[in-house]
């Protein structure tokens, strides 16, 4: 519960502007940050921030419909998640495989829940691997937080 206290007090202190178009990079990457993501009705979603550099909501992955959401080079792009291994929890394995196109990630998650956190865990430490057709992979670090609706 407190993990969704947490997320409506961020929407209610954010101003209630049009939603913010994403970013065509950040830190010279060709990843952008997506624009405020809100928690899916159901299930759960995993919001990550890169772990260095800018600190910026770079992905937000939903375990149902199981997609990964980013921004690359200022479009946001939706990845259907083709596979899963490992353990890991609320909807997301320790590795993530998302795919469309000619574009594929994979996201590796560390998974905490705590005592102070209900409805959601903390993510101290994850990997987003973006690999396209032509262009090299890229690597980014990233942190966050479960949420889950009930």
């Amino acid at each position: 519960m407190s993990v969704l206290l947490f997320l409506a007090a961020l929407a209610q202190a954010a101003p209630q502007a049009a939603p913010a178009a994403p970013t065509a990079s950040i830190d010279g990457l060709p990843i952008g940050a997506i624009p405020r993501q809100d928690l899916p009705e159901r299930g759960c979603a995993a919001f990550l921030w890169t772990a260095s550099g800018t600190r910026a909501l770079v992905a937000m992955a939903q375990a149902d419909p199981a997609r990964l959401r980013l921004s690359i080079a200022g479009t946001i792009v939706d990845l259907e998640r083709s596979g899963q291994v490992g353990t890991g929890g609320f909807g997301f394995a320790e590795t993530n495989d998302y795919g469309g196109g000619s574009m594929a990630a994979k996201l590796t998650l560390k998974i905490e829940t705590r005592g102070s956190l209900s409805g959601g865990a903390m993510v101290p430490e994850g990997i987003l691997q973006i690999d396209r057709a032509g262009q090299d992979s890229l690597v980014v670090p990233v942190a966050g937080m479960i949420g889950c609706a009930a």
